[in-house]
């Protein structure tokens, strides 16, 4: 394939899967504005730390989904048919399996895995309130999410952009109606984003019966099932990184700087988590040509479309730096924030840019190692991240106080990006 087609399957590609992971992201922020300018700082914190219980179930739809879905493209890039379809139908069993039993899990363990993020008091209290609900609705989080790369896989990029969008939309407007304009606060947050999920999900399943691909049931189940999770651990790890920065951070907040470092937190996870969607998108669009090209063989097509990805990366994330670094009071403002965290925020926002241009780099190596089967490349890189923001958060808080909180995050981001880049010039040679 010539360069110039290459570019133009590139961006076919990757330009809808940013918006959609974009659009994926706005769930929580979305939810983070109306409760911040209804109810203030403490939805605005409360929201912050039960979002990773919210995020752990959208991740594990996207591993399960796009483990299948690497496998599927490679099935078909190799043509085979048969096997194509059994990996399909071992998808679907295992998405809907992990939805039922995920559900009465999560219903039975609010309060304990909230409490294990850092909420107490108050945050508990309305913390409770919204995780009850998502965790009523985590069938349509875990489909929906999971049929997602599928769409991408089969050629429907630009249609997986719609499912999201939509979803987006019912979000926003039921986000309106139950938290403004009626008073039902984190509960409507919550049904409000299960009805946003619900949407998406719909969406793509009405495109996966239109496709009226084959879906072959139970047979070999336990091979397809190896694969899938094999691959899967990549994309779940990749899905749920920011969260578990995003708990790690909220714990280290509140031992060194008490609940206004975790009110403070809160609108730079969200606009970092947005900027981190964005990245993701572009990794994660691309995935269908790598893995395309790797299944026919084709390396040297793989590692160009994987340059293309890091390139461009590298570029979203140096836009996102400047934008904010000159916008950055107007958008902690959005969220509806006090005028004493604003200031806060303003001051160590850079901490966190810096960090997620060197994170378009390291995604970027990521999903080229799962895309070809690389895996465990993958996992090194994914959860070598929260290794070392682990260890740098045991050590330089306890020497410079919470301004080593926002320090180990961009520390740990540079390290795992020069990582990648080592790891990709040793696998060339």
């Amino acid at each position: 394939m010539n360069e110039m087609k290459l570019y133009r399957e590139f961006f076919r590609y990757v330009v809808p899967s940013m918006f959609a992971f974009a659009l994926s992201g706005l769930y929580g922020i979305v939810d983070g504005f109306f409760l911040g300018n209804e109810l203030g700082d403490s939805a605005l914190a409360a929201i912050n730390i039960a979002y990773p219980i919210t995020a752990l179930i959208q991740a594990i739809g996207t591993g399960i989904g796009m483990g299948g879905a690497v496998q599927y493209t490679i099935l078909k890039a190799q043509g085979r048919e048969e096997e194509k379809a059994r990996c399909l139908g071992v998808t679907l069993q295992v998405l809907t399996a992990a939805a039922v039993l995920l559900t009465p899990v999560l219903i039975g363990s609010n309060s304990m895995l909230l409490k294990l993020l850092g909420a107490e008091g108050k945050l508990l209290a309305l913390g409770e309130e919204y995780i009850r609900i998502i965790s009523l609705g985590t069938i349509f989080q875990i489909l929906g999410t999971g049929l997602v790369p599928f769409m991408r896989n089969m050629g429907g990029a630009m249609l997986s952009m719609i499912a999201m969008v939509f979803g987006s939309l019912l979000n926003i407007g039921l986000d309106y109606l139950l938290i403004w304009l009626l008073p039902y606060g984190m509960t409507g947050a919550a049904i409000a984003s299960v009805m946003g999920q619900a949407g998406a999900f719909g969406v793509s399943l009405i495109y996966l019966l239109g496709k009226k691909e084959k879906i072959v049931w139970r047979k070999d189940t336990v091979h397809y099932l190896k694969k899938i999770f094999l691959t899967g651990c990549s994309p779940f790890g990749l899905s749920f990184a920011p969260n578990i920065t995003l708990i790690l951070v909220n714990l280290s907040a509140v031992r060194y700087g008490g609940n206004f470092a975790v009110t403070a937190y809160a609108p730079i996870s969200y606009i970092t988590f947005t900027i981190m969607m964005l990245l993701q998108g572009v990794s994660d669009g691309c995935q269908p040509l790598v893995s395309f090209f790797y299944g026919k063989g084709e390396k040297r097509n793989a590692k160009n479309i994987y340059t293309m990805s890091r390139n461009f990366s590298l570029l979203i994330g140096v836009i996102c730096l400047l934008l904010l670094m000159v916008w950055g009071k107007e958008s902690v403002e959005f969220f509806g924030t006090s005028f004493e965290v604003t200031a806060y925020v303003v001051e160590i926002l850079p901490f966190f840019l810096v960090g997620m241009v060197f994170a378009g780099l390291s995604r970027a190596v990521t999903s080229y190692f799962y895309a070809t089967e690389q895996n465990k490349k993958a996992y090194g890189m994914i959860y070598g991240e929260s290794i070392i923001l682990f260890l740098l958060l045991l050590a330089i808080p306890a020497a410079i106080g919470i301004q080593g909180t926002w320090l180990s995050v961009m520390v740990s981001q540079i390290l795992i990006a020069l990582l990648g880049q080592g790891m990709i010039i040793l696998s060339q040679k």
